[in-house]
């Protein structure tokens, strides 16, 4: 009997949910047997297709092509992208470099630097024989490649494998103007891989005539030079148009090593390099024998140029703040420029022969070959920079640049980090005792003698450059009430003082090192001497610059330092820098700063010598200037036993001698009035030590304080005969007033 009993909601559920089932492995099923058939029908057809042993190594072989160019597209792509971000503007072509003329502080013309606009030379307007010398020299195949010379790498790279050494370079012309255009000058792997993709970069952007227009325009030819015109009229003192086979051949020759080739450093060099460059003229089929000839007999003859390569380091760090100010957008659209600084000729050029003269008597007995200081005005005005015994030599600015551990002299940083949390004052009792700080090992600092001295003035462990208190005080100002002694409150403390020196003007970003209270962490000779000037100006930040005014083509100032808003902050409380004045005066009296000594002003400075001898420093300040000095090697070797108290100071002593000579002296802030600054007669002997043994003609004068006066006071007058600086319409140096 049938079964007419209502189905439920539950059953009717139940029965779709085993139809749909059925269902979907039913169709499952049919879709794998297709797939199977299809894989089968796949098979029956490649197998008609086996290829041949000779076949399948080059299917072998395309397969793996396939799959490294992937690879390397990839890595192409990854390499190129740093490389494209120096390209940061779609008007980077349209923008002019800057051409900046320097004038020192009595508006003398000093030097200059970048590419002169007005005087670009329309590749169709060189000469013939300046084209085929800087082909043939740098690369001769210019119009052939896509940017970069396989066959020149090649026979660069089996040329210097013969040599063994680098004497062919296998850069072309594409890869040295991405280089000069975006890049610096940095040796690496990384700068070469960048240089590589600007290179394709360019070729692709701009044709040919256009590259090499912008390589003669910008190549750096030496002496403060860019481009070949500025290289011509600097050199020969002519147009470039009119420059002979000769001495067109030598302009090519400064390309490759412009300080090495340069006629005004090295003449017989600079001749030897040209006729190398007539050579390969010759081996590239420009020119015949016969033809260059003439040239080899009659070598180019440089003219002569009075106080050639005067500042030269100070120039390259003033253009440096020249180029910051103009990314900042301070000079507007203006490039040609004339920039006013304070650099003071005559205490250049004694600073430079003050060095000079130490390091040659003395330095192979200390086994030190380099040297840098800096000069400054308690302004922050830059009055002297030399950055290394030779810049013709060498243009690595080991002032500005170089990095160094400046020992203890950095221990006046942690004295002013204690002052200034009120710690300690000049006459508290510190202890000299075994100090260890733990930060996953343990670090214990000792003294120059291998012992403690014990209980003792603040100011006398400063003076007489005791290792243990400032990693004590370190601990203090981290602990600020806590532990002292443990290894976080010193690494408090070393975030404080890295943070002050930021705040007295470093530019210099200090490691975060153990060691660094008593000079561990590596800074620069800017560095410091922006630090003390801070201590010299009771504690207001005064950077060093070079850029007093800045006019634009026209005369009109355009920049103008002192109107720069909060130029001095109060950096650190007046007091501290009083008490640490009074601190570091006694370096040079009772300290390891004697030989430092300036009769008549007393001054505040610190002497500092790193492990084994590497670095050895004297910094320091009178209420009138601040100077900074360093000795050491280039390679970072050894010194034989030389101290900051030694050279350092000596050169100390030279400079500041010589620049106090016609200042108005002034008193240093935290010194008590018994300590004010008198005309002493033996300060002018010091200074006259190196002058004395100068010719005459050989000597530079400076303008006394009444002679500065009436210079301002000429150019305040209305400009009507000349828009030259007023020094230029003057004959001769200037002389004493």
């Amino acid at each position: 009997m049938a079964d007419f009993r209502k189905i439920t909601l539950a059953e009717k559920m139940a029965r779709r949910l085993r139809d749909a089932d059925a269902w979907l492995e039913h169709s499952l099923h049919a879709l794998g047997e297709r797939i199977k058939e299809g894989l089968w029908r796949i098979r029956n057809i490649s197998d008609t297709l086996e290829p041949s042993s000779a076949g399948r190594v080059v299917v072998t072989l395309a397969c793996e092509a396939l799959t490294y160019a992937v690879l390397g597209g990839v890595l192409l792509t990854a390499l190129a992208k740093p490389a494209f971000r120096a390209v940061n503007e779609d008007q980077w072509l349209k923008q002019q470099d800057l051409a900046i003329t320097f004038l020192d502080q009595a508006g003398t013309v000093i030097g200059r630097r970048g590419i002169l606009h007005s005087q670009s030379i329309p590749v169709d307007e060189l000469p013939e024989h300046l084209i085929k010398a800087a082909l043939a020299t740098e690369d001769r195949r210019f119009y052939e490649h896509f940017g970069i010379d396989p066959s020149g790498l090649i026979r660069a790279m089996a040329a210097n494998a013969r040599a063994n050494g680098v004497v062919q370079g296998g850069s072309t012309i594409t890869q040295q103007l991405a280089k000069n255009l975006f890049l610096s000058n940095e040796r690496s792997i990384e700068r070469k891989i960048k240089e590589a993709f600007l290179a394709f970069w360019l070729e692709a952007r701009l044709p040919k005539q256009e590259i090499l227009k912008l390589y003669l325009d910008r190549a750096y030819l030496g002496n403060g030079v860019f481009g070949v015109q500025s290289a011509a009229e600097h050199y020969f003192g002519k147009d470039v148009r009119d420059l002979t086979l000769a001495e067109a051949a030598m302009i090519a020759g400064l390309f490759k090593a412009p300080s090495k080739y340069s006629p005004t450093v090295n003449l017989p060099a600079a001749r030897a390099r040209a006729a190398d460059v007539l050579s390969n003229m010759v081996e590239a089929g420009f020119l015949t024998q016969g033809q260059i000839s003439t040239a080899l007999r009659n070598p180019a003859t440089p003219i002569e140029r009075a106080n050639q390569n005067f500042a030269d380091y100070a120039l390259d760090f003033g253009f440096e703040e020249i180029k910051q100010l103009a990314a900042a957008g301070k000079l507007g659209t203006e490039r040609i420029l004339t920039v006013r600084t304070p650099l003071d000729r005559g205490l250049q050029q004694h600073a430079e022969r003050a060095a000079d003269s130490i390091i040659r008597q003395h330095g192979p007995n200390y086994r030190v070959r380099q040297y840098a200081t800096v000069t400054l005005d308690l302004d922050g005005g830059l009055r002297a920079m030399v950055g290394g015994r030779d810049y013709g030599q060498s243009q690595f600015n080991r002032a500005s640049v170089a990095m160094r551990p400046p020992g203890s002299s950095f221990k006046p940083y942690v004295y002013a980090a204690a002052l200034s949390a009120g710690l300690i004052k000049p006459d508290s009792t510190v202890t000299d005792r075994s100090t260890c700080v733990y930060a996953g090992f343990t670090w214990c600092p000792a003294n120059y003698g291998r012992s403690f001295a014990g209980s003792m003035p603040a100011t006398v462990a400063l003076a007489k450059s005791i290792n243990t208190i400032p990693v004590q005080l370190t601990g203090m100002v981290g602990a600020i009430g806590k532990d002292s002694s443990s290894g976080r409150a010193h690494a408090e403390g070393r975030k404080k003082i890295i943070a002050l020196t930021k705040n007295l003007g470093f530019v210099t970003s200090l490691r975060d090192v153990v060691p660094l209270p008593i000079g561990a962490s590596e800074l620069t000779v800017v560095d410091m001497a922006n630090g003390f000037n801070a201590f010299a100006t009771g504690g207001r930040r005064a950077k060093a610059y070079v850029a007093r005014e800045v006019l634009n083509s026209a005369g009109e100032v355009i920049y103008r330092v002192q109107d720069q808003p909060d130029r001095h902050p109060q950096v650190m409380p007046e007091q501290a820098a009083r008490d640490l004045n009074f601190m570091l005066s006694k370096v040079p009296t009772e300290g390891t700063g004697r030989r430092a000594a300036l009769p008549g002003v007393p001054h505040a400075g610190k002497t500092g010598t790193t492990d084994e001898y590497r670095n050895a420093w004297y910094v320091g300040y009178s209420g009138n200037f601040t100077t900074a000095v360093w000795f050491g090697n280039d390679d970072y070797s050894p010194t034989s036993n030389m101290t900051g108290g030694s050279l350092p100071a000596m050169t100390f002593q030279q400079i500041m001698a010589f620049a106090h000579l016609d200042a108005e002296l002034k008193p240093l802030v935290g010194l008590p009035e018994a300590d004010k600054p008198v005309r002493d007669p033996k300060l002018a002997e010091i200074a006259g030590t190196i002058e004395a043994n100068l010719p005459q003609a050989g000597r530079f004068y400076r303008l006394s304080p009444r002679g500065k006066a009436l210079l301002k006071e000429i150019e305040t007058l209305e400009p009507e005969a000349s828009e030259s600086p007023v020094s230029e319409v003057l004959a001769g140096p200037a002389r004493r007033s």
